[in-house]
């Protein structure tokens, strides 16, 4: 059974075996909020009170492993994003940040599928939203994405034991939330799972429209289909195209070598996206089929071009790549063209792998 560590029951051992828990000592943390103290007296707090909730206790053992491992993690970047402003102590955007550290911890280790893995970073990256799922300008429709990218009683879990896991005067308050986050999740069917939509369209319109209705079905009528890659460097793109898309291509890497562009020549890579769409409008303008080629390792990368795919009626499928981490630097390590391992950990910053709302279909590939 996977487990992120054995010593959740020795701190000593957890400051000794990660560093990144070590650093919990010497962060503060808001008197108002956590008059308990530092990062690591909440974290070990959150800890013993997650063990002893009954819906803990209920959830099959590896399941525990899970929570326990996002209880650890979960303000793990409040070291970086900490400041004091005008008497108070804040931590703006550590779950963001803290999930692409998470991210690469977890895919370093090994031993997780990316749906599982997905899973722990969205905890992390989501721990707060039950206690501020009210304040959303869309409280449903953000409760819908959220529940596709992690466990939704896992995150209930987790935000009941972060509440109880700190001394604070709105700690009631702050519980009662907690639990109109899972009422909330009960009414819309999803808890503990995704909300089923009836067709992959549906739920990208809903996510990607101003559309209200999640079970409302479009009627698409595609002019094109365009297979969009996304995968980090190194990790199989080009032999996937060849053994599974038999279709025109555009390329990054093919059209760097065509116009004589180093990687890391900034203005000659913008003229590089500029001809890749140029050459993708045509064939979107007489509806070929065809393959987008490039790593588009961020979500903000896929949704610029995904807007320009569907303008055009497209219809959008993601797939998306990704072997384990050591066998990943040894593919790269022995390709004719290898990207400079720093390059590739300056990447692993930014990596999102897709989410399911971002595009008509998503498929994932992994070796285990």
């Amino acid at each position: 059974m996977w487990t992120l560590t054995n010593n959740y029951s020795n701190w000593e051992a957890l400051e000794k075996e990660f560093p990144w828990v070590a650093d919990m000592q010497s962060v503060p943390q808001d008197s108002i909020h956590h008059a308990e103290g530092n990062v690591a007296i909440h974290t070990q707090m959150v800890l013993q009170a997650m063990q002893d909730l009954e819906e803990f206790q209920a959830l099959a053992s590896w399941e525990q492993e899970m929570l326990l491992a996002a209880a650890l993690a979960h303000d793990i970047e409040k070291r970086s994003t900490t400041v004091e402003e005008k008497g108070r102590i804040l931590s703006p955007g550590h779950a963001k940040k803290g999930a692409f550290t998470f991210r690469n911890i977890l895919f370093e280790k090994g031993g997780l599928t990316v749906k599982e893995r997905e899973q722990l970073v969205g905890l992390v990256r989501y721990h707060g939203f039950p206690i501020w799922l009210m304040e959303k300008k869309n409280p449903e429709k953000e409760l819908l994405k959220v529940a596709l990218e992690t466990n939704t009683l896992w995150l209930y879990i987790l935000a009941k034991a972060d509440v109880l896991g700190r001394i604070c005067a709105d700690q009631k308050e702050m519980l009662d939330r907690v639990t109109l986050f899972k009422m909330m999740c009960e009414e819309h069917n999803c808890f503990g799972k995704p909300r089923a939509f009836t067709t992959s369209e549906g739920r990208f319109h809903y996510f990607n429209t101003d559309e209200m209705y999640p079970d409302y079905e479009p009627f698409d009528s595609y002019k094109a289909t365009v297979h969009v890659l996304s995968a980090l460097p190194g990790m199989g793109k080009d032999y996937f195209i060849k053994q599974n898309l038999d279709l025109p291509i555009v390329s990054l890497d093919a059209l760097r070598i065509e116009l004589k562009v180093a990687p890391t020549d900034i203005a000659g890579n913008g003229r590089v996206v500029q001809e890749a769409k140029k050459r993708a409008k045509q064939y979107l303008a007489s509806g070929q089929d065809f393959v987008w080629n490039a790593t588009n390792t961020s979500q903000l990368m896929r949704t610029q071009l995904i807007e320009l795919f569907t303008d055009y009626k497209a219809k959008v499928v993601i797939h998306y790549i990704e072997k384990p981490h050591k066998k990943w630097l040894q593919q790269n390590h022995n390709r004719e063209r290898k990207v400079p391992e720093t390059v590739l950990f300056k990447m692993l910053l930014k990596w999102q792998p897709p989410s399911l709302f971002e595009a008509h279909e998503v498929f994932y590939y992994e070796e285990e």
